[in-house]
């Protein structure tokens, strides 16, 4: 187990790399000269020769690249061309904000997730079954900027004005200072990751129920709570874990259209703003952020999925 897991390791790093260098190339195309975008239009030759030198933009492209990988291992993350500070200190108060709305939104979808998936596996053709396949379904088969919209019709308007449609953080103020502004964005977040889980939940959980050593733990007596929580959650939660993974790798990069729905100052309104400025180094920072969280949960499914699943543990060891 431990050397499956080593290679998993060793894979997302090998797959950071290969992100890292596309990243880098593909920013290069975009059209701009960072150095007359800090000094501007009025900037003489000499002062964009002396600032290109000072951010080694005249050195060759292999050399940008290590100087700028080997930044992010030291957290230094260079300088926005947009606004002359520091990407770190740019980043930083954004990138808490929006760590706030997806811990929340998983906190409260994962755990929804399993138990409504589970619920229904085990109450599977009742009412309450196709109820809640049908209302995953189709909250499945929305976007999530169809969601967020008719919350706000909802439940921001005339119809029913309870909610703020938008974020109105004051400075000084976190976001969380008035959680009121929080509702609506992780409640879109919610409505739109946990269907998926629930459906995905329900049907392994299906099968396990239907599986030979749950039907000898019946057999022998053990009572149904105990056979369902003991023995066929734990072995439902590896191909689960997978979904999981997916849909908490998708609050990173789906977050973007949810932040600008609600005007969020968090990372996704940092990266619009950051390619409408051409500001690349605030897009390179704001790309790998994302993949690396891609590539870290998805590692970490697999590794739950490597100690939740025996038989793929045997299949290795062969």
């Amino acid at each position: 187990m431990t050397r499956l897991i080593v290679r998993r390791l060793a894979i997302s790093v090998i797959i950071l790399i290969i992100v890292s260098i596309l990243v880098f190339l593909a920013t290069l195309l975009l059209p701009g000269d960072p150095a007359r975008a800090i000094l501007g239009q009025q900037a003489t030759p000499e002062r964009l020769h002396a600032l290109r030198e000072q951010m080694h933009l005249n050195d060759p492209i292999w050399q940008r690249y290590l100087s700028w990988f080997g930044g992010l291992f030291v957290g230094n993350f260079g300088t926005s061309t947009a606004t002359g500070s520091s990407v770190g200190a740019l980043l930083g108060p954004r990138i808490v904000n929006s760590l706030v709305l997806m811990v929340v939104a998983a906190v409260i979808s994962v755990p929804v997730g399993i138990a409504a998936g589970t619920y229904g596996a085990i109450r599977r053709g009742r009412a309450g079954d196709h109820a809640a396949t049908g209302v995953s379904l189709v909250l499945a088969a929305l976007p999530e900027f169809v969601i967020g919209i008719g919350l706000i019709a909802l439940l921001s308007t005339s119809v029913m004005h309870l909610l703020p449609s938008v974020t109105m953080n004051p400075p000084g103020e976190h976001v969380w200072d008035h959680p009121t502004q929080l509702i609506l964005p992780i409640v879109t977040l919610v409505l739109v990751v946990t269907p998926y889980i629930i459906r995905m939940m329900r049907a392994t959980m299906i099968e396990v129920l239907d599986s030979g050593f749950v039907e000898m733990a019946r057999l022998k007596g053990v009572p149904e709570r105990q056979a369902i929580l003991k023995h066929a959650v734990p072995h439902a939660l590896g191909p689960v874990a997978q979904v999981i993974a997916i849909q908490l790798a998708w609050l990173v990069g789906g977050i973007v259209v949810v932040e600008f729905l609600f005007r969020y100052p968090g990372v996704g309104a940092a990266l619009v703003n950051a390619v409408d400025n051409r500001d690349v180094q605030v897009v390179q920072t704001l790309s790998m952020l994302i993949a690396a969280v891609y590539v870290v949960v998805n590692l970490l499914a697999d590794i739950v999925g490597i100690v939740t699943n025996p038989k793929l543990r045997t299949e290795v060891a062969k």
